[in-house]
């Protein structure tokens, strides 16, 4: 190593040392790649031994002289660069609990300064872009390691890893993380093909687990690629991400749910649809809905909306008009089905949060579902929520909805929302608990508002059945109610409901 670093320092012209480094930077390679590199001694002297040859090394030894860099050297550097990559990396899950992830972070802040020592020598070079070439994918995916809060990380490493970004992008001239792997110009290729052929060998059904940060490092990255650049990589990115989803992790889970709505919503409806993508799609977002884990069916509800129109598009260019909504009538009854025995406040709340947007959804069509979701409603109107009483709100939008939607449906049901209204309307009058008084009055005044809308729907007869509240009831917050009630036009349309 010494003869290495003397000749590195006697450089007189670059041609004379190159094949020194060259030998230098193979022999500090091999000694990286040796299983007892990592995590030992052997390791943390083969980076020290790396400083102090880059801090040796005049730029021309390691780029060149002139626009491209020696390809023997430059490639060896990738090489180099990639076996740092690797040897910071987390190990598998089974290693991990078997040895702790607390000389991780030290690694990769040890190797980080190494990355940045050589960033500033490729920046410092003539031939800038072409020394970044081979370092660009495995320099990438190491800061994307380690800069997020990770058992494996620490704020210095995160700190070091962010530095290691930053400089990235400085010397690719990049100005976002973005423009760095879909390329700032339209004429511009990115490097995110790059990224995901360092990332593919890992995100096998073999393999993904054998380093616990590749799902992260691939799901940050899938999400930084908007349209139209994701189409092109469409077969790279679906497999990991159906993949992750269908892992028993619910962590799991969800990360690869939420790295499928980003290519739902990031790529044409024709590519989707072509081999029959959407359907598989569908059917494994489906399966996740019969799973209690409140996170995931969030994820999975949000996917399927954005879904749904693809899927529509497939019908519509079939020629079946008519069944355009099949998929929303059958995750809207499963989701029913689940809402009406379900006691989890967690659960209940991710359902009603999810449910206005299915009503808008089918609107008129809505009435295939209307006796189960008389059902749901009335059930969830009266539990009480917790203090921000998100479900009951949730339901009282949801409820709004259908009135509107389905009005002429609605009169033969007039008494049966009508007396779950007014019970609600009474126990959040008489709730003693610590709900605000904000949450309290938004109650009221959505419950108002369906009273309001109950009595459009049925020329007037909400009126009537109300009109002795007013003289028997003595609490202020109830006569309100039925007085606002009373004070709407009766001649509204039953259209305009």
């Amino acid at each position: 190593m010494e003869r290495a670093q003397d000749s590195s320092r006697g450089a007189e012209p670059a041609r004379d040392s190159a094949p020194e480094l060259q030998r230098s930077v193979a022999q500090l390679l091999q000694r990286l790649s040796r299983p007892e590199a990592r995590p030992g001694i052997v390791g943390n002297g083969a980076l020290a031994d790396l400083g102090a040859l880059l801090e040796a090394t005049e730029c021309d030894a390691l780029f060149g002289a002139g626009s491209e860099p020696p390809r023997a050297v430059s490639e060896l550097l990738g090489q180099l660069a990639k076996a740092l990559e690797k040897w910071a990396a987390p190990p598998g899950e089974e290693a991990s609990a078997a040895r702790g992830l607390a000389d991780v972070a030290e690694r990769a802040a040890a190797v980080g300064e190494l990355m940045l020592q050589l960033l500033g020598r490729v920046e410092a070079a003539p031939a800038r872009a072409a020394g970044l070439r081979p370092l660009a994918a495995p320099v990438y995916v190491f800061a994307a390691t380690h800069r997020l809060q990770q058992p494996w990380s620490s704020p210095r490493s995160r700190c070091v890893a962010e530095e290691v970004l930053s400089a990235l992008l400085r010397v690719a001239k990049c100005g976002s993380v973005a423009g760095f792997l879909c390329g700032e110009s339209d004429d511009e290729t990115g490097r995110f093909a790059a990224v995901m052929g360092l990332l593919r060998p890992h995100l096998s059904k073999e393999s993904w687990k054998n380093n616990p940060a590749v799902r992260h490092v691939f799901s940050w990255t899938l999400q930084q690629v908007t349209r139209p650049w994701l189409s092109q990589h469409l077969e790279r990115v679906l497999p990991p991400s159906l993949l992750i989803s269908d892992d028993y992790q619910t962590e799991n889970k969800v990360l690869g749910v939420q790295c499928l709505h980003h290519i739902v919503i990031n790529v044409p409806a024709a590519d989707l649809l072509q081999y029959n993508r959407a359907q598989v799609l569908y059917h494994a977002l489906l399966n996740h809905l019969y799973m209690p884990e409140h996170h995931l069916i969030q994820a999975v509800l949000l996917c399927l909306l954005d879904l749904f129109p693809v899927l529509e598009k497939a019908v519509h260019w079939k020629g079946g008009g008519a069944c355009v909504t099949t998929h929303c009538h059958e995750v809207l009854q499963l989701i029913l089905t689940h809402m009406e025995p379900e006691h989890r406040l967690l659960l209940r709340r991710t359902y009603a949060r999810n449910l206005p947007a299915f009503v808008k959804k089918l609107e008129i069509l809505t009435v295939r579902h209307l006796k189960r979701l008389e059902r749901v409603i009335i059930g969830y109107l009266e539990v009480y929520d917790g203090p921000e009483d998100e479900a009951r709100l949730k339901i009282l939008e949801t409820l709004k909805l259908v009135v509107q939607y389905t009005w002429p449906r609605i009169s033969c049901r007039l008494v049966v929302l009508l007396k779950a209204l007014l019970k609600l309307i009474c126990d959040v009058a008489r709730d003693m608990s610590l709900t605000p008084d904000s949450t309290k009055n938004a109650l009221l005044q959505e419950a108002t508002d369906c009273l309001i809308l109950l009595d459009h729907c049925s020329q007037g007869q909400v009126k009537s059945l109300l009109a002795r509240i007013v003289l028997s009831c003595e609490d202020s917050m109830v006569v309100s109610c039925v007085r606002k009630v009373q004070a709407a036009s009766a001649g509204a349309p039953c259209s305009g409901t």
